[in-house]
């Protein structure tokens, strides 16, 4: 029989299995010796008190093993699809593009997959180029290619949706395509950077075998539309594809909101966040979050934190912190200098890192001289600042940093602590970089996360920027129940490109949710198949 029991366990307990399954049979008033298989289900850490607690949903096989159906991840039965299936193409192989093409796949419906960038193999050394000779290729970067950007960006899983259905099926089929199991059950689930690759490559491959189509370095300059709806796109190489269109391009885009623009498409611009990386030591962090002189000892991951406050009526806060990670160039053009974070599946380096974003909202933004220039307005802020930090580094990727504390008192840093920023950081005067409302608020905002985490605000940590991707800077409106672009058939914006997700599992949960309004049009005639 199968049993399950909430358990409240110290760290040694919690992570030792023989003291686990002691614990759940306790709990369950059994004896150890009939639990033939225990299996985590959910798993917290409790850090709130002095004494460290975690939480575990368990699920316990007593007198019974378990069978191999209720030990495998619950994924759709993707079949090949059938000959003169109905096509549509998806615009970019981030976590929208590739969720979307596979629930296009579930449904019957031909995935044309098109992907500006090159395959996640051939990413890295491209990749590699920006730290060494300081060579952005606008295809192939840390935000374009196989994977989008949150290939080489961590892997981290958590999202505040609500809907934990659609959740835990992103989940399921990520831990089906190799992921870790253990993503099904922590509650900030993380796959790692140098395991990620390997599961987008897994659902590729799923996607061809099913006879879907992905083609790389296929940049979209151009969408085919007739009597007002939308039936194709355009490569650079003037290959036409046709079908419906889900667009879903990710944040960093620029010329595809260009492209929409000039097409008479709308969007509206949308507010976002903007600020700097901050990096601490992997084992300060974990000594104030686990009140403990020894850190995290033997049994407890590595240290996370969330921060949050709001200056002058503007949010500021942690964003996308990288525990036992390491910061990296995310430029995607010549003339920007951006920075991100992420960790590998171990969480093992000595170093801590998050983005420090102070909100901005389209109010603080004078309008542009004409339509476009408003709707882009918040893109072009952001520009603005990638290209004062490229121009103070030298127009190199070698990035502005200074001290935490000398950046709250307004001075220089004289140096600059070890850092794991592989083209290296040079001392500047971030808090005149930025512009000074957003210097002001992170300076007030760290002040108060100093007071509330003794030793948080520390000279052995330093901003290193800038932080500008934390979301689109457009949002390109759609329907509500028909998820289709307002005024334009055949049209489906996606993804956080669009304005509509902030992370790998709430795109993807946009990309399968795009995908079945799309095959839903198709069925219910409102799309011509092609």
């Amino acid at each position: 029989m199968t049993l399950t029991a909430d358990l409240r366990l110290d760290p040694k307990t919690a992570a030792t299995e023989h003291l686990l399954k002691a614990a759940a049979a306790a709990s369950l008033g059994i004896d150890p010796e009939r639990i033939r298989h225990l299996r985590v289900t959910r798993r917290s850490i409790d850090a709130r008190q002095r004494k460290v607690m975690v939480g575990l949903s368990v699920k316990v096989w007593a007198d019974e093993d378990p069978s191999e159906n209720e030990l495998a991840p619950v994924m759709p039965d993707y079949r090949p699809l059938p000959a003169g299936a109905p096509s549509t193409v998806v615009v970019g192989a981030g976590p929208a593009g590739l969720f979307a093409a596979l629930k296009l796949i579930e449904l019957g419906v031909k995935p044309i997959l098109l992907e500006r960038g090159k395959d996640v193999d051939s990413r890295r050394v491209d990749m590699a180029m920006i730290s060494r000779e300081n060579i952005v290729d606008p295809d192939s970067n840390y935000c374009f290619g196989e994977g989008g950007a949150g290939a080489f960006s961590d892997g981290k899983l958590y999202t505040r949706s609500k809907k934990r259905g659609p959740v835990d099926k992103i989940l399921n089929i990520l831990a089906a395509h190799g992921a870790p199991s253990d993503i099904l059950a922590d509650a900030h689930p993380h796959i790692g950077t140098d395991k990620l690759p390997k599961v987008i490559k897994a659902i590729r491959e799923r996607i061809c075998r099913c006879g879907g189509e992905v083609r790389f370095s296929a940049r979209v300059t151009g969408l085919v539309i007739e009597g007002g709806k939308v039936t194709g796109a355009v490569t650079k190489d003037g290959e036409k594809f046709d079908g419906p269109v889900i667009l879903a391009t990710g944040h960093s885009a620029r010329d595809i909101y260009h492209m929409l623009s000039d097409a008479g498409i709308s969007m509206e611009p949308k507010g976002r966040a903007v600020g700097v990386r901050l990096e601490h030591p992997q084992e300060l962090i974990a000594r104030i979050r686990y009140h403990s002189p020894e850190g995290r000892g033997k049994y407890l991951p590595a240290a996370e934190y969330t921060m949050l406050t709001r200056v002058d009526g503007r949010g500021v806060y942690s964003f996308c912190m990288c525990p036992g990670g390491f910061i990296i160039p995310a430029a995607s053009a010549e003339g920007q200098l951006v920075v991100n974070g992420m960790s590998p599946s171990n969480r093992g380096t000595r170093w801590a890192n998050s983005g420090m974003v102070v909100e901005i909202l389209p109010e603080d933004i004078p309008d542009g001289e004409n339509d476009k220039e408003t709707v882009l307005k918040m893109m072009r802020f952001q520009e603005r600042i990638e290209r004062a930090f490229w121009e103070e580094a030298g127009r190199t990727q070698n990035a502005p940093a200074q001290r935490m504390t000398d950046f709250v008192s307004s001075r220089p840093s004289e140096t600059l602590p070890a850092t794991s920023y592989p083209p290296g950081i040079h001392p500047a005067r971030i808090d005149r970089l930025l512009p000074r409302g957003i210097a002001r608020r992170l300076q007030e905002g760290f002040k108060e996360f100093g007071r509330k985490n003794k030793g948080f605000l520390t000279p052995d940590a330093a901003l290193i920027g800038a932080e500008t991707r934390t979301s689109s800077p457009v949002r390109i409106p759609r329907e509500n129940e028909s998820l289709r672009h307002i005024g334009t058939e055949g049209l489906y914006p996606c993804g956080e490109g669009a304005g509509y997700a902030g992370g790998i599992v709430s795109a993807a949960i946009d990309g399968d949710r795009v995908a079945e309004a799309v095959a839903e049009a198709k069925m219910a005639g409102r799309q011509p198949a092609v």
